[in-house]
């Protein structure tokens, strides 16, 4: 492929060195630009995918982004700072998994890995150094140091388009932050490599920019079914019974996770089985994997002294510790190594199929602090911005050895985890704000459940549960309260109605996925970059009291309340309290999911759907293929027949993907795509057909039936 290098150079004032910017094309659509002297370790380098080249030329042409000759780089003191041009009226998304905010064009962030601390100020889970613009293009900062960004707030003097001093004494349209026509960030080091994704759409830099990271996760079929997690101190009896009441009460589930009460010591960890709670762990995984459910089990990767791998782990540890556990120095291969046969010895060779890898976010009072040192020589900064990396990359390549999908929970991530068959969560419990997390989840590569846990009433618990069916992965997490699907009786008929409505979904779901994977469509987002949505941010001042509000300081008002769940779905959430809700309908005619009628056309509509329904809607010609409501995912081989709804009135047409659900085998091109049809017949009448099964390529479908949900047939 031709390359393009363009040299762009910057004269600053005299406190900075000018630095050039030097961009090559890396791939169709990708420009990689260096700044000073990078550092070599950095996000994608620990991440260490492959850009998924072939998908990338199947996009559409893009050319050198014309804004790029506008982007200033220098060093100074060392540190680099960048500046990215900015247009009126262009809005920014990303910069990481932010939990109140969509639009971040006008923050000041501090990237930084760390717990969610309630503000969307960059200390968060995943502090993605990426963001698109609705201009059509994106940005990736590739370094793994606490990255400080002005997102649209500095106004430099020698701007071209620098704002007119305003008297706030005399002029009503006076505001406390000046337009500013540039992102500025900061990064603590000598150089930087930075990269930038093209359009012409926002979808298309951000399926660029996952492509480029090896393309999303595709988990295995049975960690997109339902998951419970166990009370901490549960032994293996409990969590027995739990399963059979499962099955009894008729309430799906593909795995359960174990949580810290299953190691001989936790806080720090051992990576043993405690032999009190679990006289067998090789029988138990066993019986429980011959009940068709699979065992996750819960762990953080800070060792305790009586772990059997503590003292050859000593010297390969960083200068302090968690909870009086050392720290292992991922980076080095040997502790790479070492963890690794531990967890193969003690886990997976007995069968267990995943991790929730715990606590390698945050909270300074807990982790090393910033003055530890590790052996490899890197900086605690480095450490704690790629942990969470770490940990997900060495247990994916570990099941990846065996030919073996996996699919569980981390804390922290960050760029180029994309491929990583991770799902984060958190402590924090706020509904609406976990909505938010899915939504930007969508804009920086990353996975999001909004969980649920104990609730304090059967409405609080229903709501909850009805987000989760739609989200990346349906979980209850039990592990301090014990709630089970069922503890609000008065609500658990419902509940068993949506955990079975995820199921039916299964096929959709894992087509979805695949999308995401081979073509680096998120599979939930934002409504901003859907077509057809136009609603722009609105910002208004809240108070008029100059004692609460001194400098008039308007909030922005957004829509972070709905999101789109593949290629044709609108979820629109109910929380604690709502009656009714207003939902913006993009342009297009829409249908109601349950129904099949006709809902509007790019227009807000106020719907009260009662406490046994979550808003969710259909685009015009959607294809939904469905199959039987089973109590756990299709197996290896397994025959489903499906149901393949059809909504609206527009002919149209759906790939829906096939593989063996468990193996990469995908890779080596053990997969198939079939395609469904819907279009008129010489009637004019919605008539259904799937393309033929590929020879020698899996095939699961077995009868298929069409149910045209709009036009009653």
């Amino acid at each position: 492929m031709k390359k393009i290098v363009v040299g762009i150079i910057y004269s600053f004032v005299t406190l900075f060195i000018s630095a050039q910017v030097n961009w090559q094309q890396v791939e169709l659509g990708v420009w990689k630009g260096v700044i000073g002297t990078p550092e070599a370790y950095s996000l994608l380098s620990v991440a260490n995918v492959s850009p998924q080249s072939e998908a990338l030329k199947k996009m559409p042409n893009a050319n050198f982004p014309a804004f790029a000759n506008e982007v200033v780089g220098a060093v100074s003191d060392g540190k680099t700072s960048l500046r990215i041009p900015l247009i009126k009226g262009e809005q920014l998304y990303g910069f990481g998994l932010n939990f109140q905010t969509v639009h971040q064009r006008g923050k000041i962030l501090n990237l930084h890995v760390d717990h969610y601390g309630g503000k969307d100020n960059g200390r968060t889970h995943a502090p993605v150094p990426f963001y698109v613009s609705s201009e059509g293009y994106g940005v990736l900062v590739n370094s793994a140091r606490y990255l400080t960004v002005y997102a649209g707030t500095g106004v430099r003097k020698d701007s071209p388009n620098a704002p007119v001093a305003q008297d706030r004494n005399t002029d009503n349209k006076w505001s406390s932050r000046p337009y500013s026509d540039a992102v500025e960030i900061l990064v603590p080091a000598e150089g930087v490599e930075i990269y930038l994704f093209a359009g012409p759409t926002p979808m298309d830099a951000i399926r660029r920019y996952n492509l480029y990271c090896g393309g999303g996760t595709l988990p295995p079929r049975w960690g997109l079914g339902f998951t419970q997690r166990t009370q901490r101190l549960y032994t293996d009896e409990q969590v027995k019974e739990e399963v059979a009441l499962f099955e009894e009460k008729g309430f799906p589930l593909d795995y359960i996770g174990l949580e810290p009460g299953w190691q001989s010591k936790a806080y720090p960890c051992s990576f043993e089985w405690d032999k009190g709670r679990y006289p067998n762990p090789a029988g138990f995984v066993k019986e429980m994997a011959e009940r068709g459910v699979r065992i996750n089990l819960w762990t953080n990767p800070y060792i305790s002294p009586e772990s059997g791998i503590y003292k050859e782990m000593v010297p390969l540890s960083g200068s302090h510790t968690v909870w009086n556990g050392i720290v292992p120095d991922f980076s080095l291969e040997k502790v790479q190594k070492i963890w690794t046969e531990k967890l193969k010895k003690e886990h997976m060779s007995i069968g267990v199929s995943g991790y929730k890898i715990d606590e390698v976010d945050g909270h300074d009072i807990w982790l090393w602090p910033d003055v530890a040192t590790f052996p490899s020589g890197l900086s605690a900064e480095q450490m704690r911005q790629t942990y969470g990396l770490w940990v997900q990359k060495i247990t994916t390549d570990m099941y990846r050895e065996q030919n073996v999908r996996t699919f569980g929970l981390v804390r922290a991530s960050n760029a180029g985890g994309n491929s990583m068959p991770y799902v984060i969560y958190n402590d924090y419990y706020s509904h609406e704000d976990f909505i938010t997390a899915l939504i930007n989840s969508g804009y920086c590569g990353v996975l999001w459940t909004p969980e649920v846990r104990s609730s304090k009433t059967s409405e609080e618990w229903l709501r909850r549960f009805q987000s989760v069916v739609f989200s990346p992965m349906a979980m209850i997490n039990a592990w301090s309260s014990g709630t089970k699907p069922w503890s609000f009786p008065e609500v658990s008929e419902s509940v068993k109605e949506y955990a079975l409505l995820r199921m039916q979904m299964m096929p959709y779901w894992y087509s979805e996925f695949a999308k995401y994977h081979f073509e680096g469509t998120p599979p939930f987002r934002g409504m901003n970059i859907e077509p057809g949505f136009n609603v722009k941010m609105v910002e208004e001042v809240l108070s008029q009291n100059l004692e609460d509000n001194p400098y008039l300081e308007a909030v922005s008002r957004e829509v972070k309340d709905q999101y789109m769940a593949g290629e044709y779905l609108l979820v629109a959430p109910m929380f604690t309290g709502q009656e009714s809700r207003k939902v913006i309908l993009p342009k297009g005619n829409w249908y109601d999911f349950y129904t099949g009628e006709y809902a509007g056309n790019g227009e807000v509509i106020t719907v009260t759907p009662g406490l046994e329904k979550i808003p969710v809607y259909v685009k015009d010609g959607g294809i939904i293929p469905m199959m039987a409501p089973l109590l756990y995912a299709p197996k290896v081989g397994e025959i489903v027949n499906l149901e393949i709804r059809h909504y609206g009135t527009k002919p149209n047409s759906y790939m829906l993907y096939d593989d063996d659900g468990e193996t990469f085998d995908y890779e080596k091109g053990e997969y198939s795509w079939r395609t469904l049809t819907v279009k008129a017949d010489k009637m004019n009448k919605l008539i259904g057909e799937i393309s033929k099964a590929e020879k020698n390529k899996p095939n699961t479908i077995g009868k298929v039936t069409w149910r045209f949900m709009t036009q009653k047939q």
